[in-house]
């Protein structure tokens, strides 16, 4: 399967949406302090219209959405972004797709962040095991404010 990666648009809005509510519900994360509650959730090409922050989907053959990826900064902490709502179906996974989102993610958070930090769950060991590949280093504790006080795993990566 071939995949686009593409800027959000609000066509792909409902579709990212969808990916990210099945991947919360498969791993047991459909719940309060999560993406989950998101009230933004359905709305990311408005939500990543600001400098220093954007989001991508990955588009299949057929014009659905896969997955998807955003940067947008970490509310209380400067010169620090966090990598935001990367979710892939799982027909999606082991494709290449998701590092080809994390990439074009990581080049363009190059651009405006030192660091860059992300927060997951212990039950996600896949995807902590996909971004100790790409440099994450696990951290102890999370910071800044993100607002999804269920995720109980982080990670932090120099971009410089």
């Amino acid at each position: 399967m071939i995949y686009q990666i593409e800027e959000i648009k609000s066509e792909y809005n409902e579709g990212i949406e969808a990916v990210i509510r099945s991947c919360l519900v498969e791993f047991g994360a459909d719940h309060e302090g999560t993406a989950w509650t998101d009230p933004m959730l359905g709305r990311f090409s408005e939500l990543y219209d600001e400098e220093a922050s954007d989001y991508w989907v990955a588009v299949d053959e057929s014009g659905k959405v896969v997955g998807g990826v955003g940067v947008g900064p970490l509310p209380g902490v400067a010169g620090v972004c966090e990598l935001q709502k990367m979710y892939c179906l799982s027909t999606a996974r082991g494709t290449g797709v998701a590092g080809q989102l994390l990439n074009r993610a990581l080049e363009y958070a190059a651009d405006y962040y030192d660091q860059v930090y992300l927060e997951t769950f212990e039950s996600m060991l896949a995807a902590q095991k996909f971004y100790r590949k790409h440099g994450f280093k696990q951290i102890p504790d999370r910071m800044g404010d993100t607002g999804h006080y269920a995720c109980d795993v982080f990670f932090l990566k120099n971009l410089k």
